[in-house]
């Protein structure tokens, strides 16, 4: 399989089902795992390098826990290619940059993602559709363990799992939530929010994790501390504030539309209108757009666009997915020219 080929689908992070998927766009489970025959990425040579990647690549394929036609080589993939894979949440942008030998490995569906040398020797990574970390980590563990059974991590009995960052170190869990909050936003209250996370050591980050900005008015919570907690408190902790955030979003989401309707219709309307007319668009300015069309579809504003078609065009308008379509490499301003006929091809084609 190619990796071109993924453009087909929405993947996992935007599939739109899901408890709560209005507001929650996905759930992600990612474990930090290093190798105890092989020092740290950052002071290995190229052939432990070579040799690491071979060993995890066929741990991988033989335990069958992803296709084997889904195990890629970023080493060798083309730049497009990877920035690909980070538009789909399936790398983080620290694999995308890296050099020397190193992949991910991939299932069908898109929830499971198994990076292989990224800052650490293995990240996995499950994402779910929707408020749905319990099975994210469940499915998170049953990798862990398979990978284990087979691999030695390096793991000392007071520190836990050790991890080239010391913020990983211990669980090396990370949980995040992905969260849609325009009407936080446009009501000025998104703020508050932020401050009362960052109590209780949550992480307020943009749509591609640490920092990044929240395109498309989309937002990751996710926990600051590994070490010394265990994997469900961890969980529960992340768990517990979610749906606290979710009431905040549909409270403000009811204020626009019984106080401020025409405001609403308004600004969902307006966008609809730009994005069926534009003739020049940047990817950022889509994500806008798209955001408060999106709004506007679960609230009954607007109806006659189908939400899968506004959550491909989240994906389908990025950088990397357009000019994969387009099949050629395009400049800044032809990119924003492509990227408007095609989603006004889009619309058009579903209206």
């Amino acid at each position: 399989m190619k990796l071109s080929d993924l453009i087909h689908s929405s993947g996992e992070w935007l599939r739109g089902t899901g408890p709560d998927n209005e507001i929650v766009i996905s759930s992600r489970v990612r474990l930090a795992r290093n190798l105890a025959q092989f020092p740290f990425l950052s002071r290995m040579n190229d052939k432990q390098r070579a040799e690491a990647e071979k060993l995890l690549r066929g741990v991988i394929i033989d335990g069958n826990l992803v296709p084997a036609h889904m195990y890629f080589d970023l080493y060798d993939a083309r730049p497009v290619e990877r920035k690909l894979l980070v538009e789909r949440h399936l790398i983080s942008r620290e694999l995308e940059d890296a050099t020397g030998r190193r992949g991910v490995a991939v299932s069908e569906r898109e929830n499971i993602s198994i990076m292989v040398l990224e800052e650490d020797h293995l990240r996995i990574q499950v994402l779910q559709s929707g408020l749905n970390l319990q099975e994210a980590w469940a499915m998170a563990q049953e990798i862990d363990d398979a990978l284990g059974e087979q691999l030695a991590y390096a793991f000392d009995e007071e520190l836990g799992f050790l991890t080239a960052c010391p913020t990983n170190l211990g669980t090396g869990l990370r949980v995040s939530v992905m969260l849609h909050l325009p009407a936080l936003v446009i009501t000025g209250q998104i703020e508050k929010v932020f401050h009362a996370v960052s109590k209780i050591n949550l992480a307020v980050r943009g749509l591609y994790g640490e920092g990044t900005e929240a395109h498309g008015h989309f937002y990751q919570i996710s926990n600051q501390v590994t070490l010394g907690k265990p994997e469900d408190a961890i969980i529960g902790n992340v768990e517990a504030v979610v749906p606290q955030i979710v009431q905040f979003e549909r409270n403000a989401r009811r204020a626009l539309l019984n106080k401020n309707r025409r405001r609403l219709e308004d600004r969902v309307w307006r966008a609809y209108g730009m994005l069926k007319h534009a003739r020049m668009v940047t990817s950022e300015e889509t994500m806008t757009l798209l955001s408060a069309l999106r709004l506007g579809v679960h609230m009954g504003v607007i109806e006659r666009v189908p939400m899968d078609t506004v959550n491909e065009l989240f994906i389908q308008t990025q950088p990397a997915h357009l000019q994969i379509i387009n099949g050629a490499d395009l400049e800044p301003n032809e990119r924003n020219q492509r990227r408007a006929d095609y989603v006004r091809q889009r619309l058009a084609k579903r209206n």
